[in-house]
């Protein structure tokens, strides 16, 4: 598929959201953040029930304006086309890249988890997927994890793995004071959570990491 990644993508989880007022809430982050020129936007919710999921996703999808925006779903291919989103991230325990492209079909956006630690999965580059996360960067509260963190280090040896053509997203931890350097290391993108939806104000946050990023 032709998309041109931005250099920040955004993930919004559910630990994000208030309990009270939640719908309104989100109408307001959508719009918001799409007039802060967000193009790219996750949506992670691993500890609700589908009926939490489809609500928040739908609200999303209304406030969001699909010709704008690319929607992405955190783990369920099965729900894709229902909610009208652009496309899914499966991580190891998730379907695989190969199952999420039959279900949800050609043109839409398809992630996985590239590697850490220990190198690029093996076989992973020539799964159908159009961007690869790599991670844990830096220690983060946003998702439990155990795995080794890879600082800058192993973000430039992933990319030497990988090759200078696959949109390698580096993910964990990663501040504003910090991304310029995983783009040094080699990262196409920068995915964060925390370091922009636990502001105040995150659409104005996105617009300062915007400004500095480009």
């Amino acid at each position: 598929m032709a998309f041109s990644f931005p250099k920040i993508y955004p993930i919004l989880d559910v630990s994000f959201l208030p309990t009270q007022g939640r719908a309104g809430f989100l109408r307001r982050l959508g719009g918001e953040l799409t007039d802060a020129g967000l193009t790219l936007l996750e949506y992670r919710n691993k500890s609700g029930n589908d009926a939490e999921l489809l609500s928040d996703a739908m609200i999303l999808r209304t406030a969001i304006p699909a010709g704008k925006v690319k929607l992405i779903l955190d783990d369920r291919a099965d729900l894709i086309e229902q909610l009208g989103f652009d496309g899914v991230h499966v991580d190891a325990g998730d379907l695989k890249p190969s199952e999420a492209r039959t279900l949800i079909g050609p043109d839409r956006i398809i992630g996985t988890f590239g590697g850490g630690a220990t190198g690029m999965i093996p076989g992973i580059l020539a799964t159908p997927a159009d961007y690869f996360s790599i991670g844990p960067v830096f220690a983060t509260r946003t998702k439990q994890t155990s795995s080794p963190l890879i600082g800058m280090k192993g973000v430039s040896q992933l990319r030497s793995e990988a090759g200078p053509k696959p949109v390698l997203v580096a993910i964990g931890g990663i501040t504003l004071a910090t991304a310029g350097e995983a783009f040094d290391a080699g990262a196409s993108v920068v995915a964060v959570a925390g370091a922009i939806f636990r502001q105040p104000d995150p659409a104005a946050e996105f617009r300062r990491w915007v400004a500095v990023l480009g």
